[in-house]
């Protein structure tokens, strides 16, 4: 597993809506952030203090600029809000509504007790993960060491360096403590501008085996920056009025997605499977032998994993697939690009059938925005009547 670039000590939240306002409730399980970098994508992963580096509870591949990691201070939320008592930061995504809560676990700098200060120190791991996860390149030694907490002597910070704790410390490569924390009995404010739908990260389920999800990470991210470089994309060349639409990832809700995959037939729970990356087929199969990891799984190994699954194993492996982190910001990048005018490109590749070739009617400009996502729908409602008459 490559070196991580920052580790910093923070636990995760969950939010409790049983009463209004909502609260923010830190699990007291002790913590690590760390963010590493393999084939050119940012993973942001968060695992437990006694467990190793390549255990995380949570591993998500990060699409550049989707995600954003933000202090949550009630002082400038749009709604009114009680006061927060420990440091909390939201990870949040562009092309979802799904939130990630986590509180930041070592010792605070609040000169006056205040738990939720965030200190100088605090606010440049958390501006240094933002950067990091909008695709900048970071020194973070460099931006570390531009800021230090007054308070305490560096002995006293309760905060290790993860390379003190792993034993694999490299001197070039980019490594921070953390810093900043409230107690594992810290509630946070009223969250209601993170949305209802805000919850626990991976509450709703088990995230699908993530050994091929940077090859399809790397797919989405080569085709956006292909679509960036297209002249005929730009902003100015868009529609002037946009259609208001809801993204793939709100029309395909696990409320939905799941109930279908429980009442599935056999042969359509197969003919989703197929479409799956072979390797996540092996993996949930624990076909470990017969997979490497550099090369592609053989036809007859993937048939041999295919054939020991169970039906109840198929729903599951489908449902894990669904409910992933992966598959989610997937939808909201492939909507991304919809909006972003390579409509026509994404029919052709996917052989839906959309009005006008996804273009504008009487001209050459590829619809955006809303009225793009909306005639990718609809070509897929047509092309899969047409199939079926």
């Amino acid at each position: 597993m490559p070196v991580p670039i920052i580790t910093f000590k923070a636990g995760q939240c969950e939010v409790d809506t049983s009463s209004r306002p909502y609260k923010v409730k830190p699990e007291a399980e002790p913590g690590y952030i760390y963010l590493y970098s393999e084939d050119d994508l940012v993973h942001f992963c968060w695992r437990k203090r006694g467990d190793s580096l390549d255990e995380p509870v949570l591993d998500l591949i990060m699409v550049p600029t989707d995600g954003s990691f933000v202090p949550y201070e009630y002082k400038t939320t749009p709604q009114p809000t009680s006061k927060t008592n420990g440091r909390i930061f939201a990870l949040k995504f562009s092309s979802s509504s799904q939130r990630y809560l986590f509180w930041l676990q070592s010792k605070p700098q609040g000169r006056n007790g205040d738990a939720s200060y965030f200190s100088p120190r605090d606010r440049k791991i958390g501006d240094i993960v933002h950067r990091l996860l909008q695709g900048e390149e970071v020194d973070v030694s460099a931006e570390l060491a531009s800021v230090r907490n007054q308070r305490s002597p560096p002995d006293d910070d309760d905060d290790e360096t993860m390379e003190d704790i792993e034993g694999h410390r490299d001197q070039h490569s980019h490594h921070a403590g953390g810093s900043g924390g409230a107690g594992p009995d810290a509630t946070g404010g009223d969250v209601r501008e993170e949305g209802e739908e805000s919850r626990e990260g991976g509450a709703d389920g088990a995230r699908a085996a993530s050994s091929s999800a940077p090859d399809a990470a790397a797919a989405v991210r080569s085709f956006l920056e292909s679509l960036r470089g297209q002249s005929g994309l730009s902003g100015g060349q868009q529609q002037n009025i946009d259609k208001p639409y809801p993204y793939l990832n709100h029309l395909l809700p696990t409320s939905i997605t799941v109930p279908v995959i429980d009442a599935a037939p056999v042969d359509f729970l197969d003919s989703l499977i197929g479409f799956l990356p072979p390797a996540v087929v092996l993996l949930s199969t624990g076909g470990l032998n017969s997979f490497d990891g550099k090369n592609e799984p053989s036809a007859a190994s993937l048939e041999a994993a295919k054939a020991t699954l169970s039906l109840e194993d198929k729903r599951n492996l489908l449902r894990k697939v669904l409910r992933s982190p992966q598959f989610s910001q997937a939808l909201g990048s492939l909507t991304m690009a919809l909006r972003d005018g390579g409509l026509p490109g994404i029919a052709d590749a996917l052989g839906v059938k959309v009005a006008h070739g996804g273009y504008i009617p009487g001209g050459g400009m590829p619809l955006g925005g809303g009225q793009a996502v909306e005639a990718f729908v609809e070509g897929v409602k047509k092309t899969v009547k047409e199939e079926d008459e």
